[in-house]
């Protein structure tokens, strides 16, 4: 078994993107630059838009972080969201979600410019991103891409099953898979949570995709020998065992399932901090104007 370590492989590609930024500025070109817009005081959201001026500032780009109350309307934030597309300082944006339930998340996305949409939501991409074409592809996705790829993990002719079918995760990475490309040419199955007989299905899969957002769901007997498993899952769950008073939990039950594998991610330190760093890349893409 080896472990897919995905918090060594995003600090390779920050190294990386800070070297590209570094050559744009002695040619003369502007820093690129992300704006993140935060809705409110969720934990998780503070904690990863925290992650992400952090990490801008490593790699050297400029970053903007523009705070709203929980109570903002939905018109001042598409007026905010409108001031950003008409920007031309700002490369890329990103809004966090969730949003306030009296604000649309599918309005505020379909108003971003797909030109500055860092985040892949906007349909506009997504329908790119379907046809093979060039876009900004939503960061989860372009992380487990990018895993697989610099593992080395053949992808071309094996059955990848994905548990999910979320907009942000699951159908995108199934996608991805699926088309004529390295890492790709997988046989996709999507499984969720009206899947009945989940199990017999998990177990054909060469490549296992857990996308469910249920901490433990994958367990031992669902997974066969040699099989590649990529845990998405991040439940926050309680714990008197750390000093955040919470721990993260994957969907795959780690002890248990690791034996049997050939790669397998771990949850925290796997798929999570390659989402921060595929944003930094479709931000460098967007300040480079390498997609549109």
């Amino acid at each position: 078994m080896q472990l897919i370590d995905g918090k060594q492989t995003a600090a390779d590609i920050k190294q990386e993107i800070a070297l590209a930024v570094s050559l744009m500025v002695q040619e003369g070109k502007k820093r690129p630059h992300l704006a993140a817009v935060l809705v409110g005081h969720d934990g998780g959201s503070e904690t990863y838009v925290a992650n992400k001026v952090k990490d801008c500032e490593t790699v050297g780009f400029q970053s903007t972080l523009i705070r709203f109350e929980d109570n903002v309307t939905e018109e001042e934030l598409l007026a905010k969201v409108d001031e950003l597309n008409q920007d031309e300082n700002v490369d890329g944006f990103i809004v966090q979600l969730p949003l306030p339930r009296h604000i649309s998340e599918n309005k505020v996305i379909e108003a971003i410019d797909p030109k500055k949409d860092v985040d892949g939501f906007h349909p506009i991409n997504l329908g790119r991103m379907m046809l093979g074409m060039p876009a900004f592809v939503s960061a989860t996705p372009a992380g487990i891409i990018e895993l697989i790829s610099r593992y080395n993990i053949e992808t071309a002719g094996k059955h990848c099953v994905v548990i999910g079918r979320s907009n942000i995760v699951g159908r995108p990475v199934s996608i991805l898979l699926s088309q004529k490309a390295k890492p790709g040419n997988c046989t996709v199955t999507v499984c969720h949570s009206r899947t009945p007989n989940i199990a017999d299905i998990t177990r054909q899969a060469d490549i296992l995709i857990a996308a469910i957002g249920s901490p433990g769901f994958v367990k031992a007997d669902m997974v066969k020998d040699g099989a590649v498993v990529i845990d998405v899952g991040t439940t926050r769950l309680p714990s008197d065992k750390t000093k955040t008073g919470y721990k993260l939990h994957g969907d795959v039950l780690f002890d248990e399932v690791a034996p049997k594998c050939s790669y397998i991610t771990p949850v925290p330190g796997g798929v999570g901090p390659m989402t921060i760093v595929s944003l930094l890349k479709n931000t460098l893409l967007a300040g480079r104007k390498e997609i549109y």
